[in-house]
């Protein structure tokens, strides 16, 4: 199985084993002695080199720039239709959906509870986490959340100037303010020492990562010994073991989304579980929730075409707008089996 991620955003490169960093595949590939290059050769190849990192780096912080400002313009539409949560719920796919929003507000708690359950936290008040890390927290909801339910001193991070300053005051208004701070930071290089929190958090924040492995690494380096580490996120569908690459119909659609979303290119569950088991990380497991948020992204749709919906959508701005033109691909993705809803866990070692 080999990795499938990359730095630099779909713009730039396709989806190719190609893509990758050399060093993933070190240990798979035979190593030959080559001659060393003359000096101007090698003065000629180390300048490439640094021209290459220099752009790979614009790129990454032309999408950083992209996923505040985005986030920055549309978190205020979003907490208006649909309340504190932005992300997923979670349905019984047996159970018919009504088009209530508190319905679905219900359902995207229902989201915490059952990623706290798959992600084996304990309902043992002595085992509660006691300090939560929540990696791309939006204005805090998850936070607020697990505060309340364990007691728990919660920390978020976003790049999103507007997300961090909402999530502060309703930390306030909710009388939180001594258990729960938010603070615009980098996911990719957390400002937390190592080892600090008992639970990792990241609810779909996973897909604007430009380097997996480097996001993974953070979310290790901060947890406890004995941490549990919990990951919800979009990914694409597993590679075959024949296959080399997504199709190109599968490229180009998830492309249209990633230009829409300031995502770089996407990555399989089965990319973060070889990450995960790179690190030494223990019980590891994954699961495909896609049925269960099978009915979001319809609901959402129906939000934003109600007249509220649509005055709000007008004033957020063009990027929002953007991101609302291409939730119909994000349906047709889930019902071809190119995108995947997937949660990734696992525990630190003691």
């Amino acid at each position: 199985m080999s990795m499938h991620c990359s730095i630099y955003p779909p713009s730039i490169l396709p989806h190719s084993r190609t893509n990758l960093p050399s060093s993933l595949f070190l240990s798979s590939r035979r190593h030959t002695y080559q001659a060393p290059p003359s000096p101007r050769l090698r003065s000629t190849t180390v300048k490439a080199a640094m021209s290459t990192e220099m752009d790979a780096d614009a790129r990454v912080s032309v999408l950083k720039k992209g996923i505040a400002e985005l986030y920055d313009e549309s978190s205020g539409l979003w907490e208006d239709l649909w309340g504190d949560h932005m992300h997923h719920g979670f349905y019984d796919p047996d159970v018919e959906v009504s088009s209530s929003i508190s319905d679905h507000r219900a359902a995207q708690i229902r989201m915490i509870e059952e990623a706290l359950r798959f992600g084996g936290v304990s309902e043992d008040p002595q085992k509660w986490p006691k300090t939560v890390v929540d990696v791309g927290c939006g204005i805090g909801g998850s936070s607020r959340y697990l505060a309340k339910k364990f007691g728990a001193h919660c920390q978020g991070i976003s790049l999103s100037p507007v997300q961090v300053e909402r999530a502060n005051s309703l930390a306030a208004v909710e009388g939180l303010a001594d258990k729960v701070s938010f603070q615009v930071a980098d996911a990719l290089d957390q400002p937390f020492p190592d080892g600090q929190f008992d639970l990792v958090w990241s609810m779909e924040s996973g897909e604007h990562m430009p380097n997996k492995r480097k996001f993974v690494s953070e979310l290790a380096r901060v947890a406890a010994p004995g941490g549990r580490i919990i990951i919800v996120t979009w990914c694409h569908r597993n590679l075959s073991p024949s296959e080399e690459s997504l199709q190109k119909w599968e490229q180009e659609h998830l492309k249209k989304i990633c230009d829409a979303y300031y995502l770089p290119e996407w990555c399989s569950a089965a990319d973060y579980v070889e990450i995960l088991e790179s690190l030494s990380l223990q019980d590891i497991k994954t699961a495909d929730w896609s049925q269960n948020v099978a009915p979001f992204w319809p609901a959402v749709i129906r939000s934003a075409l109600t007249w509220k919906g649509l005055t709000s959508l007008l004033r957020s701005g063009m990027k929002t707008i953007r991101g609302a033109l291409v939730m119909p691909l994000m349906i047709q993705g889930y019902k071809k089996g190119l995108i995947k809803f997937a949660i990734i866990t696992c525990r630190k070692p003691q």
